[in-house]
């Protein structure tokens, strides 16, 4: 966000919106507001009352007197907010829940509604917002599939407000919607990956998206690892530099109270490949009690072992480097664990429907055969380690979960992790997916809003989007 304190206006990074009204810069979404909506403090007679959509519960805003005096102060004077980009590569993909043309709906929210908290305490102190964030891979061109339009109905929606919507991103569309603001008001410039300035961390570029406020918010953990434009390079020409409260809870969960978690500390690790996990196994193997393997990875941790593989996809070439991960747990004195059992199908992917499916052989796959599931033993064991942990870290899926006969194990160990006392923490990544899938969410203590970036924390990296703000 980019917080302007002459001439009021926030720069956030929203979603969606209804009803349209076209103007020669930009166009304004609106939604009706419900009858009986929460109201927002008063705000000068030259603006309108806001109000917030009926049900919206603003409790999990904190009071900015406590935890952020400093933002507090900001908020005393109308100012101007600006927020990156809330799309990974991943939400991108799967946030395409639209179609050309003028059917084109955006029906994906999953990275917005986490970050409503700022953009809703901004509002009610009478901020003007602005949001810039990306949305698909344009290219550095303009490409109407990836317009923000879209977005902005659906912001409308959800803050029951209007949203002024920006043809552009720096250009005069953006300046004159940006001037147009009163306090409390909100407007979203157009995809900022419009221009191939932005992923090339241009200076100018940044810097005249940093002109359209005073002070930077990044809330956008999601791309937080990205040095781009909007997500780093801003905020090297406004003053201050802050995080949203989004952005302030992942480092909480991710670093916080992972480097001191209750114990037994289990992490669970799925997915396809060692490779894109190595570094984050042996990270965690310096804080974690006990490692869960779940997902095709443990078929390449099998060849390791010298198991029967099938035909499980595995990174034959990445051998080495299991055993590499095995003796070092070895040596940390983790309790590494990996599938006894497996759920097989004769297909391999992509799968098909109604295949036919049984069980393995304890530490064996089925020649002809691939591993896509935990078996039932693993399953068992895997639930017993999960019961008796204090902090569980869950980072992705340990079958192959979209298909419905191959998502036993993974709705299983997550009712297993929803239903322990442990403070449990879910990754980013396909394991989201997961857990609001089965329904599981409300039951997590938390659930991280970045894939590639929670990976990069996870590491121990630091993200190019945090270290450039001065106030963290």
């Amino acid at each position: 966000m980019i917080l302007r304190l002459v001439g009021p206006v926030l720069l956030l990074a929203l979603g969606l919106a209804s009803g349209a009204q076209a103007a020669s810069t930009g166009t304004t979404f609106s939604a009706p507001l419900p009858s009986k909506a929460l109201p927002v403090p008063p705000v000068p007679p030259a603006t309108p009352p806001l109000q917030l959509r009926q049900g919206y519960d603003p409790a999990p805003v904190p009071d900015l007197d406590v935890q952020r005096p400093q933002a507090d102060r900001l908020a005393e004077q109308p100012h101007t907010e600006v927020v990156p980009s809330l799309f990974d590569s991943k939400a991108r993909r799967q946030g395409d829940g639209y179609v050309p043309g003028s059917a084109r709906q955006y029906d994906n929210d999953t990275r917005i509604r986490p970050t409503l908290p700022t953009r809703v305490h901004a509002i009610k102190h009478h901020v003007k917002v602005i949001l810039a964030f990306h949305l698909g891979r344009p290219k550095g061109k303009p490409n109407p599939k990836y317009s923000l339009s879209i977005v902005a109905e659906r912001l409308s929606k959800l803050i029951n407000a209007p949203v002024a919507f920006a043809t552009d991103t720096v250009g005069e569309s953006a300046q004159a919607v940006v001037a147009k603001l009163q306090p409390g008001e909100v407007a979203l410039l157009e995809n900022v990956r419009f221009s191939e300035k932005e992923e090339a961390n241009d200076p100018e570029f940044a810097k005249q998206l940093a002109a359209l406020g005073d002070v930077y918010v990044n809330d956008a953990f999601g791309a937080a690892h990205r040095a781009h434009a909007s997500t780093a390079g801003i905020a090297a020409f406004l003053p201050v530099a802050a995080m949203g409260l989004l952005m302030e809870k992942e480092l909480k969960y991710l670093v916080d109270e992972l480097a001191t978690p209750a114990r037994p500390f289990v992490v669970i690790l799925g997915g396809s490949k060692v490779s894109s996990k190595i570094t984050v196994i042996k990270s965690l193997m310096e804080k974690a009690d006990t490692i869960l393997i779940g997902g095709a990875m443990a078929y390449t941790f099998y060849l390791a072992l010298g198991y029967p593989v099938g035909k499980s996809m595995v990174e034959a070439d990445k051998v080495d480097l299991a055993k590499e991960i095995l003796e070092f747990a070895k040596v940390k004195g983790v309790k590494f664990l990996m599938p006894v059992d497996s759920v097989e199908t004769q297909d391999n992917f992509p799968f098909k429907a109604n295949l036919p499916t049984q069980i393995s052989a304890l530490n064996s796959v089925t020649e002809g055969w691939a591993g896509v599931d935990i078996g039932p033993e693993t399953t068992k064991q895997y639930c017993a380690e999960i019961a008796s942990a204090g902090t569980v870290l869950w980072n992705g899926p340990v079958g192959v979960f979209e298909v419905d006969a191959f998502a036993s194990g993974t709705k299983t160990v997550g009712e297993a992790v929803a239903s322990s006392k442990a403070k449990s923490i879910v990754g980013g990544g396909d394991s989201v997916t997961a857990v609001k899938q089965f329904g599981l969410a409300d039951r997590m203590t938390f659930i991280s809003t970045g894939g590639g970036a929670s990976l990069e924390l996870l590491e121990g990296r630091e993200l190019p989007g945090v270290a450039a703000l001065t106030n963290k």
